[in-house]
């Protein structure tokens, strides 16, 4: 008797340790786990407070507004590297989940800027993101929370590293004047002699006159795939043939367009659930980005991009309207004087410095949606 008690004790025994064993492998799986966060919060603590700080603490207005400015400058060999070629005024609205994206034309006086030229443009290579904010906070009369300056290869190599955007155009348009970086000044052969006669060529002569200094860019309408240089062409092109998309308005719309795509594209599941992925991201913009946003903030607006996923994006445009279609604009365009030190300029309708009219509009906006300009300046 006392051998078969022994072998089935053993056997027990046996089965117990084997019944064990997934649970020792699993504590094993738990320690090496929680050795690989810890150096993982260490080396990436941006992904450690993304995947485990499930709140949003950034700065706000009293209504969980979140407003951000962002430019997009030339960069590298751009003729005026670090002047900014977009300049968008983003209010973020957690309450209603809205995006309100307000383009404002580089080419706007203010006339408390500092240097020669105060066109809205130079604010950020005169001053850096100080002075455009606080330029960009007088224009619309809204606080600015933070800022982001990108420059136009960090977007591109961007784009690229998600695989590209997926962009529906609206109308088949040429641009004949989009202009190559670095040869904005190129002589094409011409002689100084000729360059002077040449000096007061008109702009839409100016592909004929100087060939090599411009690209042809062509888009189709309907749903395209677009890599990061394409979609930097689609959303810079300034100088369509087709009159409907040859306006800052139109302009405006192809951007909301790009940055709807991105956003969708980057809080999509292949990305943000691979953190291979995210590094790789951060370390493409890492060196094309000036902001005022701490890197422990980083995470925060990772998941408030995600809990705005679905968000309704409007985008509208300060500008001078559109008389064929009976749209009033905010804006004229003066005389070129040495008010403006000669320089073709805009400025508001209602008066030089005076942006009275464009806060009220903004405001409305961002709070309502849908705003109409007036036929008239309203004082």
């Amino acid at each position: 008797m006392g051998e078969p008690v022994l072998r089935r004790r053993s056997y027990l025994k046996s089965l117990k340790m084997h019944r064990k064993r997934p649970l020792i492998l699993l504590g094993i799986i738990v320690v090496i786990l929680a050795i690989f966060i810890v150096k993982t919060a260490n080396v990436y603590p941006f992904l450690f407070q993304l995947i485990f700080n499930q709140g949003v603490n950034l700065k706000q207005t009293s209504d969980s507004r979140i407003n951000v400015l962002l430019l997009g400058i030339g960069g590298g060999n751009h003729d005026g590297p670090n002047l900014t070629d977009t300049v968008i005024f983003a209010s973020l609205d957690q309450k209603n989940n809205k995006v309100t994206l307000v383009s404002i034309p580089r080419d706007l006086w203010v006339p408390d800027l500092t240097m020669g030229v105060k066109k809205i443009n130079g604010a950020y290579a005169d001053g850096g993101l100080v002075e455009a904010e606080a330029a960009v906070s007088q224009i619309t009369g809204q606080n600015i929370d933070y800022g982001i300056r990108l420059d136009f290869s960090g977007f591109v190599k961007a784009v690229d590293e998600i695989g590209g955007l997926d962009i529906n155009v609206d109308n088949t348009f040429d641009d004949y004047q989009y202009p190559i970086d670095g040869k904005e000044a190129d002589p094409c052969g011409h002689t100084e002699q000729e360059l002077q006669a040449l000096a007061i060529t008109p702009d839409n002569q100016l592909p004929q006159v100087f060939p090599c200094r411009y690209l042809h860019v062509h888009f189709e309408k309907g749903l395209q795939h677009m890599d990061g240089t394409t979609a930097l062409e689609f959303v810079r092109s300034r100088h369509a043939s087709q009159e409907v998309e040859a306006s800052d308005f139109a302009r405006s719309k192809r951007q909301e367009k790009v940055i709807a795509a991105f956003k969708s594209k980057v809080l999509s599941a292949q990305t943000l659930l691979n953190p291979g992925k995210i590094i790789s991201l951060y370390a493409t913009l890492k060196g094309s980005i000036d902001t005022d946003i701490q890197q422990n903030d980083f995470d925060d607006f990772i998941r408030l991009a995600e809990k705005m996923r679905n968000a309704k994006i409007q985008s509208v445009v300060i500008d001078q309207g559109d008389d064929s279609v009976q749209r009033a604009g905010l804006l004229i365009n003066p005389p070129l004087t040495s008010d403006y030190n000669y320089a073709w300029t805009l400025i508001p309708r209602v008066g030089n410095g005076n942006f009275s009219e464009i806060k009220n509009y903004v405001s409305c906006e961002i709070t309502k949606g849908n705003c109409l300009v007036s036929a008239k300046p309203q004082n």
